[in-house]
């Protein structure tokens, strides 16, 4: 849908209340820089300060978008207004008598993600909190927002209603509302369709092997699931945001329409498919979970600084597990598939030692500093609130499940935070969390939450697996332990990582040593797993590496094997009572698991 066609609305105007416009301009897209005018008019104070958020919703890391900000001008009419620079990210203006502002400034928008801005010769794209400086003590007023764009021919895609026969110009009913909705501007793909009675659009930026209408029918199928989950569509009108890059993956969700960016020849292997369709279940139920219900320091957004809570694990992690779930329910995959991704995230989980050093609420509250700024260390000192999170979150679907008969779910304890929290905007602390999960499970969870949320214990996966027929399996591994990974990088066998204790450390080798031989004969990445498998345990190889440039041979004793790999598996001689927990949990029975 364009703006042509895009719901309109009619606003007046109160001459005593500040107005706000922005005009967003890129009359020579080549050079990737936006021009932006903000008309601040009946603003009677004598000072007027402005601020770049340094974050935006969903995507928590200080990104000081203010970095892309140059060239600002205020004036009043003709005349140039006085201003200085209060720190990274505010601007002060001096406006004595004058009620009516213009400030002129210009984005350098060349970065191609969902939280930041991208404009070239095919399109622009750009996130609210990355392009408008925000009027201080204006936060709550309506906005109009004009977009030009450098030809006629492109369309507007946004969330955000249209003024009147205003060309080109959306109404934000305030400046978090502006933030939340992102622009797509340019010559993509626009294709609409219903479901359940509301219209939906997805709007493709690039080339690439996707078959429109199979897509858009797994995405209605992925709308309706999610639908039935909280009982309607919390909106009137939703939009898909794709842009189609190489290797790209990642989405970022807002309450009327999500980004979404994937490579853009990963739509033929069934996998990759399933992989995008994941993404797109991923990022639409965080329209209920993280856009509606969110913890207590989200309730308000704080564009200013970070915003802590221990309650990511929830807010992504949960809404990880069920994008794994929700396809399988929409029969867009089967649950042999299912289980087979399970054992994937599992392997991922256990072959990454940080999970025994951080814990799931603290890699909530560190999100600010360490997961979106992964170092040669992180594996071994972090976990994934995501990861972490979505394990954790199928063990409480099936404690639940296994307590109740499968009458009570996880999906019950989504349900109840939507009646209590999500559909107010409520924002809920970890103890109403808990409380919540806890009258849906009808257990004290105390233990759980200080073992595995709060703690670092290992997660007792077949304990929880075990009511429902299956066991995590873990695979035999053949060659002895080293401890390091290794990428071919331009030429270079580089050691990327190095486990904590592991023969590798021990013996002295670092991440960024690049990998030259064992035993005096030269070893890639690729030949590295063969290779050790002409070893025992408690073999002594020699290792040679360039450390800093400097060529260095140590000495590495090998351990045991490690395993690598684990599988989600069903029980053999499963009992009747665990093959009707199967099938009352997955819809399908036992046996097609087997």
């Amino acid at each position: 849908m364009t703006e042509a066609t895009a719901p309109r609305i009619d606003i007046g105007v109160q001459e005593t209340v500040p107005t706000i416009h922005y005009q967003v301009a890129m009359p020579q897209p080549e050079t990737h820089l936006f021009d932006v005018r903000l008309q601040i008019v009946n603003h009677t104070s004598s000072i007027l300060d402005l601020k770049m958020p340094v974050w935006t919703p969903g995507s928590y890391l200080v990104r000081e978008y203010a970095k892309n900000l140059q060239d600002f001008s205020a004036c009043a009419g003709e005349q140039p207004l006085p201003w200085r620079k209060i720190s990274k990210n505010h601007w002060q203006i001096t406006k004595e008598g004058v009620s009516e502002v213009t400030i002129s400034y210009r984005i350098f928008a060349n970065e191609l993600s969902v939280r930041t801005n991208h404009l070239d010769t095919t399109h622009g794209y750009f996130n609210g909190a990355a392009l408008f400086l925000q009027p201080l003590g204006c936060e709550n007023l309506p906005i109009r927002v004009t977009v030009v764009p450098p030809h006629p021919h492109w369309l507007v895609t946004t969330a955000l209603p249209t003024i009147g026969e205003q060309s080109h110009t959306f109404y934000a009913a305030d400046f978090d509302t502006l933030v939340d909705s992102p622009f797509e501007i340019g010559e993509h793909q626009l294709h609409h369709f219903q479901v359940l009675g509301k219209p939906h659009e997805l709007a493709i930026w690039g080339q690439g092997n996707f078959q429109v209408q199979p897509l858009i029918r797994d995405i209605e199928k992925i709308i309706a699931v999610e639908a039935e989950i909280f009982g309607g569509l919390p909106y009137d009108r939703y939009i898909f945001l794709v842009h189609l890059f190489a290797q790209a993956y990642g989405g970022l969700e807002h309450k009327n329409c999500c980004s979404l960016i994937y490579q853009r020849f990963g739509f033929r292997s069934q996998d990759k498919y399933e992989r995008f369709l994941q993404l797109v279940a991923h990022e639409f139920f965080h329209l209920w979970n993280v856009k509606r219900i969110r913890p207590k320091p989200l309730e308000l957004f704080n564009y200013d600084q970070e915003s802590y809570t221990t309650s990511l694990w929830f807010c992504e992690g949960t809404t990880s597990y069920y994008d794994l779930l929700i396809p399988l329910r929409a029969g867009i995959y089967d649950a042999k598939s299912y289980l087979n991704y399970w054992s994937k995230e599992i392997t991922r989980f256990l072959t990454t030692p940080g999970r025994k050093v951080q814990s799931l609420s603290e890699s909530s509250f560190d999100a600010w500093i360490k997961l979106y700024r992964p170092d040669a260390n992180s594996n071994n000192s972090q976990i994934s609130y995501y990861l972490k999170g979505e394990m954790v979150s199928l063990l409480l679907d099936l404690l639940i499940r296994a307590r109740h008969h499968n009458q009570r779910s996880l999906d019950d304890v989504m349900r109840q935070m939507w009646y209590e929290f999500g559909q107010a905007e409520i924002g809920y602390t970890p103890e109403q969390l808990q409380a919540v999960i806890e009258s849906v499970a009808g257990v004290d969870l105390t233990d759980f939450c200080e073992r595995y949320i709060d703690g670092t214990d290992e997660l007792p996966f077949n304990e929880y697996l075990k009511p429902f027929g299956l066991q995590v399996v873990t695979e035999k591994e053949e060659e002895p332990y080293f401890g390091v990974k290794v990428n071919t990088e331009h030429g270079r066998e580089t050691i990327k990582f190095v486990e904590a204790g592991s023969p590798a450390q021990i013996a002295g080798i670092d991440a960024g040593d690049e990998l030259l031989a064992i035993g005096g004969i030269k070893v890639t990445a690729h030949q590295l797993s063969d290779r050790l498998k002409d070893y025992q345990p408690n073999d002594k190889i020699e290792v040679t590496v360039f450390h800093q440039d400097e060529l260095r041979t140590y000495t590495v004793t090998l351990a045991q094997p490690r395993p690598t790999k684990y599988q989600v598996l069903p029980i053999k001689n499963a009992e009747p009572i665990q093959q009707e927990n199967f099938a009352g949990w997955l819809g399908v029975p036992f046996s097609t698991v087997c």
